[in-house]
């Protein structure tokens, strides 16, 4: 079952069980501070959330949408083509890809973009169970893609000196590393995500830049979703902006 859900500013974006959006999604548009300049790709956009998410500002001049599902493609087109019909210019912006983001060649320019975003499957193939539904499984364990496929196209699609953000979790820290270096992306911007202060971290957001030299890695203040007294922080709620008006 589709349904509209209000993502703030009049933007709203088609969901459905399996194509949705999580907290993950919306700290990873925050983080990734996209500028009207930028030429930008959201890799496993699934149902568009980022771009839709950046829609309600000032966005990118260029967002490719590339998302291997198309039932996944199809919500997108329908949100673009609701939000444009309600005067939500900055949709024209936003196009979305259905393809394999492992044969992005001769689909989207390689060395040309400035900024690319990814919310990545979180576990390896072979670990944890997986869930019965194939759309699922794709979006948590790494059948569709590893995390070397997503630094790979990352950097084949980035400028010199682009930005790549990620969120992963923090078990898969080290492998996230090691994936950004052997395709040239320095990591060089890092942030952890906790519910609060007594729990470890669930998550982090990593920016990285292609052609960057080895080192000079900033860790970033922890991010608390949730404040001493148990309510959402007032950090997380600038972060949710005016989404906030209508789920806080």
């Amino acid at each position: 079952m589709e349904r509209l859900e209000p993502l703030g500013k009049r933007v709203e974006i088609y969901v459905s069980e399996r194509h949705h959006f999580t907290t993950d999604t919306i700290l990873l548009a925050d983080f990734a501070k996209a500028k009207k300049t930028d030429k930008a790709v959201d890799l496993g956009t699934g149902c568009g959330t980022i771009p839709l998410l950046w829609a309600r500002e000032d966005p990118p001049c260029e967002i490719s949408a590339v998302e291997i599902q198309e039932e996944a493609v199809d919500l997108l087109t329908k949100s673009i083509e609701h939000n444009l019909e309600n005067g939500i210019e900055n949709a024209r912006n936003i196009s979305p890809l259905c393809c394999d983001l492992r044969e992005l060649r001769d689909k989207l320019p390689f060395g040309y973009h400035t900024l690319v975003v990814s919310n990545p499957p979180y576990k390896p193939e072979g670990t944890g169970l997986k869930n019965p539904d194939s759309s699922k499984t794709a979006a948590r364990h790494e059948t569709a893609c590893t995390i070397d496929d997503v630094c790979r196209a990352a950097s084949d699609l980035l400028q010199f000196s682009g930005r790549f953000c990620l969120c992963l979790r923090p078990e898969r820290l080290c492998d996230v590393t090691e994936a950004l270096r052997r395709h040239d992306l320095e990591p060089k911007r890092l942030r952890f995500v906790q519910q609060r202060r007594d729990k470890a971290p669930k998550l982090f957001l990593l920016e990285a830049r292609r052609g960057s030299k080895k080192g000079f890695l900033t860790v970033e203040p922890t991010l608390f979703i949730e404040d001493e007294s148990g309510g959402i922080s007032d950090e997380m709620k600038q972060i949710y902006g005016s989404y906030k008006e209508a789920y806080l």
